[in-house]
């Protein structure tokens, strides 16, 4: 199974491609099509869970502006995605991001950038299934009046979640279907009943006044808000699954930032004209944590706010199993290239998932959430607070070095002459995301929720992650970012 694809190539399926896919125990192709990648991301940014999570920040952050905040942080990414989906007609690959550094930076930088996306996952799974489980034994008190120890909701449900990626992405791709109609479903409901009663704001659209983000928070709103677009690489980490990659890939990134865009820009304008332009602000920042449930039930009953706070999580289920099935294949990718050992780059012969990859992940990620709570760690403010932080930080970089090698595949290929997606773009993204970095780093103690520290020097993390990466590629000249498995 190739692990690039020529501009050339064709965009037919090849009917055989499964089956010598199967035969040589690689990933399944042609199984997932622009809906089902779509799911994909979409669950991994977990929409009810942002809305809840992030949005009081962002409105507390940069008041009723909120909206503009979203929406310009989907415009960083549509600026990364030209020269990203460019590269895509070239490229088919699990690796994600580190097979587009390893074709345009070569193939030790590009094991610098796994050594920070192996960070970046691993970080990122840990501190969402530390908050998973806060809002799991609270809901399971509150509502059933049931109290199970929290550690052990985690890591039951982390062994649930490791074995249905071990079993195949058919059947994750089905729970997702369900639990991400569901958030969806919802919120749909939640604001057509603010947007049909006017809300104190009568649908005032002051919200996209451009010049209301001038604000003095609009930095750490605008941290928070690329903050929930984390699961965007979903869109090229299925590449080799995917039904036409050249034409599926493009289509899967373009509808899933327009939708992500466009169902946070909807629902946080909802949200604001529902409490008031003017005192939207005051009563995020008074009550975050109850401030969107509060919302559900005045505009539209007990029912929809029991509703929310139930789906709040099943939506951090859904996802883990997408960040799960993401980092499974990364452990693949990277497995099959020679980075890691050899056993991580195979996968069923019967199903074509990569089940040793899932297993070791659901592993690791045990380990590290064991490590925190064997330390007495509180699972919100510190093992949830400084893994996203680190997390976060980490990606920021990746995306950094990506735009840098798309910027630089194509002035050495010149398989593409268009200066927007070649050169502009590509630029403008260093740019943006550069800017989002220095956002992190000044405001790190804002992401550690105020605490700092010793929570701050885990940032050292990050560049000692990706020196050993870059070392270890320059004493393994047999790291291979387009080995195919045999």
């Amino acid at each position: 199974m190739s692990t690039t694809q020529p501009s050339t190539s064709s965009n037919s399926p090849d009917p055989a491609a499964g089956a010598v896919a199967t035969e040589r125990g690689g990933l399944r192709p042609g199984r997932l099509g622009v809906t089902a990648i779509i799911f994909f991301v979409v669950a991994a940014v977990a929409p009810m869970a942002a809305i809840v999570g992030a949005s009081p920040v962002v409105f507390s952050a940069s008041g009723s502006s909120a909206p503009m905040v979203y929406l310009l942080a989907a415009l960083l990414f549509v600026l990364f995605a030209a020269g990203y989906v460019a590269m895509s007609r070239h490229i088919t690959n699990a690796g994600g991001f580190v097979a587009y550094i390893a074709r345009g930076l070569g193939a030790r930088v590009a094991t610098a950038g796994a050594g920070l996306a192996i960070l970046f996952y691993g970080t990122l799974q840990a501190s969402l299934w530390a908050l998973f489980s806060v809002f799991a034994h609270d809901t399971i008190a509150s509502k059933l009046g049931i109290d199970i120890p929290r550690a052990l909701i985690m890591f039951v449900v982390l062994v649930a979640v490791t074995g249905l990626t071990m079993l195949g992405i058919d059947l994750s791709l089905k729970v997702l279907g369900v639990l991400v109609a569901l958030e969806i479903v919802v919120f749909v409901i939640l604001d057509v009943a603010i947007i049909a009663g006017g809300g104190a704001a009568g649908n005032s659209l002051t919200a996209f006044d451009p010049s209301a983000l001038a604000g003095p928070g609009l930095g750490v709103a605008f941290l928070f808000a690329f903050a929930c677009f984390t699961g965007f690489e979903a869109t090229v980490v299925f590449s080799e699954e995917a039904k036409n990659p050249r034409r599926t890939i493009p289509r899967a990134i373009y509808g899933s930032i327009a939708f992500i865009g466009l169902f946070y820009a909807v629902t946080t304008w909802a949200l604001g004209n529902s409490v008031g332009n003017d005192t939207v602000q005051a009563a995020a920042t008074e009550d975050p944590a109850g401030f969107v449930f509060a919302v559900a039930q005045q505009e539209v009953g007990t029912w929809l706010a029991t509703t929310l706070e139930i789906l709040v999580v099943t939506s951090f289920i859904a996802m883990l199993i997408g960040f799960q099935n993401m980092f499974a294949r990364y452990l693949y990718a990277l497995g099959r290239a020679g980075v890691l050992p050899h056993r991580l780059g195979t996968a069923a012969p019967t199903s074509g998932t990569p089940r040793t990859a899932a297993a070791v992940v659901g592993i690791v990620v045990g380990i590290v959430l064991i490590g925190f709570e064997l330390a007495g760690a509180d699972a919100y403010t510190v093992t949830y607070s400084w893994l996203l932080a680190l997390g976060t930080t980490a990606l920021i970089v990746i995306l950094i070095m990506t735009s840098i090698s798309i910027f630089a595949f194509f002035a050495r290929t010149k398989l593409e002459t268009n200066p927007w997606t070649t050169k502009i773009s590509p630029v403008l993204a260093v740019i943006g995301f550069a800017y989002v970095a220095y956002l992190a780093v000044s405001n790190y103690d804002v992401l550690l929720g105020g605490q700092g520290g010793i929570a701050q020097w885990l940032l050292l993390l990050i560049p000692i992650f990706a020196i050993a990466g870059f070392l270890w590629a320059t004493i393994r000249p047999s790291v291979n970012y387009e080995a195919e498995l045999v």
